[in-house]
């Protein structure tokens, strides 16, 4: 006899904590600017905690490790800043084309890669985000290693002026919670479910009728989407479009944040980015220097704390209130 559904794919769970974190995060986040934080710094934490939430989706609840995710983020990003710049296509616009590319680019991506598990998967992503990597190297509209420089915020829906510093934070924060709530309900949906429990237990969800490649497939074109919604905005933010967002060294990047602040939870990637943009940011006079510095500080945690900062402290809630 064949185990009920429910053994291996669980009903999915009301978290009213969590919900209230959202909002606490929300808030926090709406007052930052006025105690102190400089706005550019929280727009590009934000940018990055998108990305590692994205990143997370993948990895935290489909078991799906990709080397290859800054070609999303890059991807966008170049789309997003040519159609800004170029075209002359207001900035939702802009960011939506970033996005689209971005899922477009996903699928094609997941179609080759998502046949091949464990590390043969990783070296597929890693070796397709090279080539997207060259191709941005080489490309006319990209300008090469200058990049898109200049790029128009332009005016939102033609009334919102995100020159001003506040508007595109506002704005930043406002595509950051919505996505960052479509993540949330996405892993507590059937879907999510049914995708934890490929993670776990792939061939007795196989065996369930779950066909696991079209889940898999599905969860990795949602992360290549989010990834690149996330670098269609950070485009807009800075106005730049670089081959920075697209080199292999921002998918190593957003692997340690999303490890550091804990793989699998909610909001593990959000604190990661946030202190490793942080470190960045506040440690930028060592240089050079931060690399190794923030390589440190990693190896600590990792070996302090297995389950990342928000993973740890979940589980000593747990100890406590048991």
């Amino acid at each position: 006899m064949t185990e009920p559904v429910a053994a291996v794919v669980p009903p999915p769970r009301r978290e009213p904590g969590i919900m209230l974190g959202i909002g606490v995060m929300a808030a926090l986040l709406a007052i930052a600017p006025f105690v102190g934080f400089y706005p550019v710094f929280l727009m590009k934490a934000l940018c990055f905690a998108l990305f590692a939430c994205a990143f997370n989706l993948l990895i935290g609840y489909g078991g799906l490790l990709s080397f290859g995710h800054a070609m999303f983020l890059g991807t966008a990003g170049y789309v997003c800043a040519h159609a800004a710049k170029e075209w002359g296509w207001p900035p939702e616009a802009a960011i939506l084309a970033g996005t689209g590319a971005a899922a477009a680019l996903g699928l094609v991506a997941g179609v080759l890669a998502i046949r091949r598990q464990g590390i043969y998967f990783a070296m597929i992503t890693l070796a397709l985000a090279q080539m997207i990597y060259f191709f941005c190297l080489q490309a006319p509209f990209t300008h090469g290693e200058d990049g898109i420089q200049s790029v128009p915020r332009g005016r939102l829906f033609g009334l919102l002026e995100l020159s001003n510093t506040l508007t595109m934070y506002y704005f930043v924060l406002f595509v950051f919670i919505a996505a960052f709530v479509l993540i949330y309900r996405v892993i507590n949906s059937p879907f999510g479910q049914v995708l934890k429990a490929i993670r776990e237990n792939e061939s007795r969800t196989i065996s369930l009728g779950y066909d696991a490649e079209r889940y898999k497939l599905l969860a990795f074109v949602l992360s290549a989407t989010l990834a690149g919604l996330a670098g269609a905005t950070k485009a807009i933010v800075f106005q730049l479009a670089s081959l920075t967002d697209v080199h292999w060294t921002m998918s190593g990047e957003v692997v340690l944040m999303t490890l550091l602040g804990g793989m699998g939870t909610v909001f593990g990637p959000v604190v990661g980015a946030f202190i490793i943009i942080g470190l960045e940011n506040y440690l930028s006079s060592f240089g050079e220097w931060v690399t190794v510095i923030t390589g440190g500080i990693f190896v600590i945690c990792v070996l302090a704390f297995r389950r990342g900062v928000v993973g740890e402290i979940m589980a000593w809630w747990s100890q406590r209130s048991s």
